[in-house]
């Protein structure tokens, strides 16, 4: 465990190296383009280290107000659900007693769509949400595997790689549109060799988004199933996790308030996969997490 935790640890500080240097080669290039010397790179670094800061204290709340998520506090939610929030702050209680860390801040995402999510940068600094869908297609042991899976995501310190990564790689998509909207506007004021520099400027601008999105899913995919093998040891009951999975394999519903940035932090995809449309053909190229199917095998095999 304390490896898995170093480990983790080590992730997040590559990634926000990673995100650094590469929207300091944007600031650079652009910097070129717009023949302003250094000044770009100089400009970008201070904005990518200033982001990095704001990631790590403040993401977990920008995730939470993205999702629509509000505290599990009966008096805020209808009376029909309060016999099922208050199983789902019961469980949340009990297996981060069986877990050993503290009882994370419980939220609601008032959505259909059975899901959950857990953000945070540590065990001490950790939330976890779960939608009014979760709590009311899923029974005790099925809710139960679920919870466990995202307190595994806490108890292992994912949770602060995956939660800065919505932040770090949205940033770098934005700058990468900026960047290609100035792209021209710019390029008359090159200098001598810019036609280089300007090649290079596209081709980061067109990739920067990519890297980003590919990123995300290497911190996502290995942890889900680690956060699955996790889970069975805080329940010691493999068919709830097991039933659960097949419960949301088998749901067509998708969160409406979900999108590509925070989607890696689901225990499933929340975004529309099936289909032949080319947002749900993007969606399945870029799944950040393994197949429903093989997960179920895997826990079935435990």
């Amino acid at each position: 465990m304390h490896e898995l935790i170093a480990s983790n640890r080590r992730r997040s500080a590559l990634l926000i190296a990673a995100f650094i240097v590469l929207v300091a080669l944007i600031g650079w290039v652009f910097g070129e383009m717009a023949a302003i010397g250094y000044w770009g790179l100089v400009a970008a670094t201070l904005f990518a280290v200033a982001t990095s800061w704001y990631s790590y204290y403040y993401s977990d709340r920008l995730v939470l107000k993205m999702s629509h998520a509000r505290l599990a506090e009966p008096d805020l939610w209808p009376q029909d659900l309060r016999f099922s929030l208050s199983r789902y702050v019961n469980i949340v209680e009990g297996l981060s007693i069986a877990g050993g860390i503290p009882v994370p801040k419980i939220y609601v995402v008032d959505d259909p769509a059975p899901n959950a999510f857990a953000t945070g940068r540590n065990p001490e600094h950790a939330a976890v949400a779960a939608t009014t869908g979760l709590l009311q297609k899923m029974n005790r042991v099925e809710l139960e595997g679920v919870i466990a899976h995202e307190l595994s995501h806490v108890r292992n310190h994912d949770i602060l790689v995956t939660t800065i990564a919505v932040v770090l790689a949205g940033v770098v998509a934005l700058l990468s549109d900026w960047m290609l909207r100035g792209f021209w506007s710019v390029g008359g004021r090159r200098r001598s060799g810019g036609a280089i520099v300007g090649i290079i400027g596209l081709v980061v601008a067109l990739l920067a988004p990519l890297i980003a999105q590919l990123m995300k899913m290497a911190v996502s995919r290995r942890r889900e199933l680690l956060a699955d093998s996790s889970a069975i040891e805080m329940t010691r009951y493999p068919p709830g996790l097991v039933s659960a999975l097949k419960k949301l394999r088998d749901d067509s519903t998708v969160v409406k308030t979900s999108s590509r940035a925070t989607a890696h932090l689901w225990i499933e995809s929340p975004l529309e996969k099936k289909g032949s449309g080319a947002g749900a053909w993007l969606n399945r190229l870029f799944d950040t997490h393994p197949p429903l199917e093989e997960r179920i095998r895997l826990l079935e095999g435990l």
